[in-house]
């Protein structure tokens, strides 16, 4: 397994080095390995104590900004969010080593559940609402003046408990232009999400993406698969990196997003995890 992981980290960066930037964090066991397959350039030695660092580091790089990491990825509780601040801590002291300039904020909020199209419209789950104790309204204000986003969807998840992020059930792929996925199993879910994300993004343009979900292999039981849901996409201003299941929904996934988005869509193969 340790090694199908090495390899998908070596694919993935090197299809990002071909268009974008991209630097490995690693610890010194596997620092010449990555080297060796990458460059110097594009590795270097900081050891991440958690895999998950969409959710750690900071929101938008156009516009960065760290919320305070939610302890649900470690299991809940005041234990689990004493570990969550001590991994984000680890990250922020890295970033201002390397520079790196953000806004800091004690709402919290992991990464993943904040979905912006870099224009000023952004999805979030109600779990958001929940962990800071505010009413939507009063939740929207805020984000605002923290982000400068104008436009703000709030969202039931789709697996209630756990995370609960917005990515993995909406991804923006054009200004204003949303891929979902398919629920032909939970129309009500459905029917309430498009209703939610209309009334929080005037002339949002939704799309229903297949959704071949595989809940049958769950590496931690707290949070479900990933496998099958396209949404969980990397966007960048100009690109698409869409994970590829090794399945045939996977052509028609791209067909559907190349129909939807000026971006490049840049196809992503994750079978190895």
């Amino acid at each position: 397994m340790q090694n199908d992981i090495f390899d998908f980290h070596v694919d993935y960066a090197k299809k990002i080095m071909k268009r974008d930037d991209v630097i490995v964090l690693t610890d010194e066991a596997f620092y010449d390995d990555y080297i060796g397959e990458l460059g110097a350039d594009h590795v270097a030695i900081s050891p991440m104590p958690d895999i998950w660092m969409r959710d750690f580091t900071t929101i938008n790089p156009a516009k960065p900004v760290m919320f305070r990491y939610t302890s649900a990825g470690q299991g809940g509780g005041k234990k689990g969010q004493v570990e969550a601040d001590a991994i984000q801590k680890k990250f922020a002291g890295i970033a201002k080593e390397a520079g790196l300039n953000f806004t800091k904020t004690g709402l919290l909020n992991d990464g993943g559940n904040f979905v912006d199209d870099y224009a000023g419209s952004a999805v979030v789950s109600k779990k958001f609402l929940r962990d800071n104790r505010l009413s939507e309204e009063a939740a929207r204000e805020k984000l605002r003046v923290l982000t400068g986003t104008k436009n703000i969807a709030f969202i039931e998840a789709d697996e209630q408990g756990g995370l609960e992020h917005a990515d993995g059930v909406v991804s923006f792929v054009d200004t204003n232009t949303l891929m979902i996925n398919s629920y032909p199993d939970d129309p009500e879910y459905a029917k309430q999400l498009k209703v939610d994300l209309r009334r929080g993004l005037p002339g949002v343009r939704i799309h229903e993406i297949v959704t071949p979900y595989d809940g049958s292999k769950v590496f931690d039981k707290r949070f479900g698969s990933a496998c099958g849901l396209y949404t969980n996409a990397l966007v960048t201003p100009q690109r698409i990196y869409l994970p590829q299941f090794g399945i045939a929904e996977d052509r028609i996934a791209l067909r559907q997003i190349k129909a939807i988005t000026t971006r490049e869509i840049v196809p992503v193969p994750s079978t190895r995890i």
